[in-house]
C-alpha cells in the first residue's frame, strides 16, 4: 500500500488549527475568569475533552472526503469550506479570548455554525459516516453558541 501525504498533512492542519486556537485562549483566560459566566458554564477540563474529540473526529472526517469521494467541483466546494470552517474557529478564539470582543465573537460564531452544518449537508450524498462525524461539532458549537449569548447577556 502506497502512502498517502494526506494522511500526514492534514492531521497536521488540524494540529495546527486547534494549537493556534489554544494560543488565543490561552492569552484570554486571566480576562475570562473575570467575566460573568452561565451556571450552566462546563469546567475547562471537559470543555478541553470536547474539543479533543471534535478535532479528531474532524481530522478523519476530511481524510474520509479526500481520499474516498470523487475530486469534483463539489469536492472542491467541501475543501474551501472545510478551510474556510478552520479558519473561523481560529478566529472565534482571537476575537473572544484574546480580543475579548464578546458581540463580534457571537456574530463570528453564527457564521462558524452556518460553515459547520453546510459541511455535514455538502457531504452527506458522498459519505453518510464523514458527514455523521461532523454532528458532535454542530452540537458543540450549537450550545457554545447559546453560552456566548449568555455570556454576553451577563456582560453587557
Amino acid at each position: 500500500m502506497k502512502f498517502k501525504l494526506n494522511y500526514l498533512i492534514i492531521p497536521l492542519v488540524v494540529i495546527a488549527v486547534s494549537v493556534i486556537g489554544s494560543f488565543f485562549t490561552n492569552s484570554g483566560m486571566e480576562w475570562y475568569d473575570t467575566i460573568n459566566l452561565p451556571t450552566f458554564t462546563p469546567p475547562g477540563s471537559v470543555i478541553g475533552a470536547a474539543w479533543t474529540v471534535i478535532f479528531i473526529l474532524c481530522a478523519i472526517s476530511v481524510l474520509i472526503v479526500w481520499n474516498k469521494t470523487k475530486h469534483d467541483k463539489v469536492f472542491r466546494m467541501i475543501i474551501t469550506i472545510f478551510a474556510l470552517n478552520a479558519f473561523l474557529n481560529v478566529l472565534w478564539s482571537m476575537l473572544f479570548f484574546n480580543q475579548q470582543m464578546i458581540a463580534a465573537s457571537l456574530t463570528e460564531i453564527f457564521i462558524l455554525n452556518v460553515t459547520t452544518l453546510a459541511l455535514i449537508i455538502l457531504i452527506w450524498p458522498r459519505s453518510k459516516l464523514a458527514s455523521s462525524l461532523l454532528i458532535p461539532y454542530f452540537a458543540w458549537v450549537c450550545f457554545a453558541t447559546f453560552l456566548l449569548y449568555n455570556i454576553w447577556q451577563l456582560n453587557k
